[in-house]
């Protein structure tokens, strides 16, 4: 199974180190290509390329930023049977999507979580909502 890991370096709880690590429990069972975002938006390329190139899931370290970001990558195109996975590494300060998912805190707890997940075939279809706003004749902003 080939996997993608796309870590934030400037996701505030995540160092090098802890990187490294969970990079050697991943690469246990999958076959991982780590790349580490440079600017905003780049999860969500990378999540895109990851849909083109065959990727089985893409795994991010980083935080809420990072998730959302890969999310709208990997959905670039719409759902589909080609679309991986998506496994959340807690990193950034807050971790919302990380904490919704019932996911460890801890990153190496998470990561064993993933990889137990995996292993036993464990997917969680999470659904995603759209928000648009629109500015009615009093210039104030009216949610729809």
């Amino acid at each position: 199974m080939r996997a993608l890991l796309v870590a934030n370096p400037a996701a505030t709880t995540t160092t090098r180190k802890v990187r490294d690590v969970l990079v050697r429990a991943l690469s246990s069972e999958l076959e991982v290509d780590v790349v580490e975002t440079e600017r905003r938006g780049h999860a969500r390329d990378l999540a895109a390329q990851a849909t083109t190139d065959g990727i089985d899931v893409v795994v991010t370290l980083g935080g809420d930023g990072t998730v959302n970001e890969a999310a709208n990558g990997l959905l670039a195109t719409g759902p589909g049977p080609r679309v991986p996975m998506l496994a959340v590494v807690p990193g950034g300060s807050t971790n919302v999507f990380a904490r919704a998912l019932g996911r460890s805190r801890d990153p190496v707890e998470a990561i064993g979580e993933i990889l137990d997940s995996l292993r036993a075939g464990r997917t969680r279809l999470v659904s995603l909502g759209t928000a648009s706003a629109r500015t009615d004749d009093a210039g104030t902003g009216d949610a729809a």
